[in-house]
């Protein structure tokens, strides 16, 4: 008897030496080898071609009699990102998420794939492809070289971004895309765009594919757009590995604008027309700290129809203020753009511009291979352009340009945007 109970205690702890050490290979260096062999970006099994479907078929029909390690990072793959087994989407039919359209005349049929990707015959203008590669190069010197410029954030790395400053950075696993939108850079229309691609909202059981048709009040909904900042509660200690990979793999995206331009259009938008939350968040303040209002009204509607708002003036004035910052981050809406999307640390593949935002999202959508799945909405808005500066400005000290210049100086120059010469020399 003591033998056998010795015997089984000698089990027991074997089987426990046993998954610590498998724990601990998965922690170190399973998941550094599921990262370095495991294909997350690029299009599904149902949206290749006949002959790359055939290929990978006989691939993963290869594979199945390929080493224990193959199994261990199909396993992982399976339960970091939710798919289903590699070999099943392959070889079975489409998996629910590639869901396009549900006919109701075929109801035997259970799965309707997606459209293939689209395959261009025709090369890319080769302008397009050096505009980019000025922009991303400059990008690069300027992050590189502190003589061009020095700002708060140049040089840290990935690691050193807080999660909730990643919260910018939208991912599309589907498409194998990441966006980082930018407040008044046409991010609606973008973020549409993402909403559609990912396949994130659903109308009667279908996926909507035409991005004007989702809903305006759902367009900023947090809970349609898969963030970096989300990564920790889905992956918990795999998240930095699998943004860095994701990073790696995936194509990742930003439009930028002309600080001071986006600044006036940020103004505009938030400060007149009528919204409470930021009347009552920002309005208030400005109102009460930069104008002669000890007691302004209490309400967005009250203060509009006394004829009530922060100037300009005032908002420049609480932008430069130093006591804002103290309070609270800057606002997304007028918050510097390398602080949204960590140009420094992220090699983004793709820098657009709303300068040229036609061109840029033509090219973009070729680029990812989307341009027959959707269309980048046109804009009918009244468009704040650079232009209207000199008006804007005009009641703005020169001392107080010279420093809000200063404030988004390094936006200027990652960018590629010239210094407003006009506006900060007397």
């Amino acid at each position: 008897m003591a033998k056998s109970r010795l015997f089984r205690i000698f089990m027991i702890v074997g089987a426990v030496f046993m998954i610590l050490l498998i724990i601990i290979y998965w922690d170190d260096v399973g998941a550094s080898n599921f990262y370095l062999h495991t294909t997350i970006s690029g299009p599904r099994s149902s949206h290749f071609p006949p002959e790359a479907r055939r290929d990978l078929e006989k691939k993963v029909v290869e594979k199945e009699e390929g080493s224990f390690l193959t199994d261990i990072d199909a396993f992982v793959n399976q339960f970091l990102e939710g798919t289903a087994d590699p070999t099943e989407q392959v070889r079975g039919e489409p998996p629910p998420g590639d869901l396009h359209n549900q006919s109701s005349e075929k109801s035997e049929e259970k799965f309707v794939p997606r459209r293939e990707w689209k395959i261009h015959l025709t090369p890319i203008d080769p302008e397009k492809k050096q505009r980019q590669e000025s922009r991303k190069q400059l990008i690069q010197d300027v992050c590189g070289n502190k003589s061009l410029l020095d700002f708060p954030g140049r040089t840290r790395t990935f690691d050193d971004i807080p999660n909730k400053e990643l919260d910018h950075l939208i991912v599309d696993d589907r498409h194998g895309i990441i966006y980082c939108y930018v407040p008044k850079v046409a991010c609606t229309n973008w973020k549409r765009i993402m909403i559609v691609l990912s396949e994130s909202l659903l109308l009667d059981g279908v996926p909507y594919q035409d991005p004007l048709d989702v809903p305006q009040e759902l367009i900023h909904n947090s809970s349609l757009h898969f963030t970096f900042n989300k990564f920790w509660k889905r992956y918990g200690k795999f998240s930095r590995h699998l943004m860095k990979i994701k990073l790696k793999k995936y194509t990742k995206f930003l439009f930028v604008r002309d600080p001071f331009v986006r600044l006036i259009s940020a103004y505009r938008n938030k400060f007149e027309q009528e919204n409470e939350d930021f009347y009552k968040r920002f309005a208030l303040v400005m109102l009460k700290k930069y104008s002669n209002y000890s007691d302004p009204p209490a309400s967005v509607v009250d203060a509009f129809a006394a004829g009530i708002r922060p100037s300009f003036s005032n908002f420049v004035q609480y932008l430069l203020d130093p006591s804002t910052e103290k309070e609270m981050p800057f606002n997304e809406h007028w918050r510097q753009i390398y602080r949204l999307c960590h140009p420094c640390q992220i090699n983004y593949d793709f820098v657009g511009k709303l300068e040229t935002l036609d061109e840029d999202a033509e090219h973009l959508l070729r680029i990812l291979r989307v341009d027959n799945i959707v269309e980048f909405p046109q804009s009918h808005r009244n468009r704040t352009v650079t232009s209207w500066e000199q008006d804007w400005f005009a009641n703005i000290p020169f001392e107080s340009r010279k420093e809000l210049y200063r404030l988004y100086e390094a936006d200027f120059k990652l960018f590629g945007y010239s210094k407003p010469e006009k506006l900060l020399n007397v």
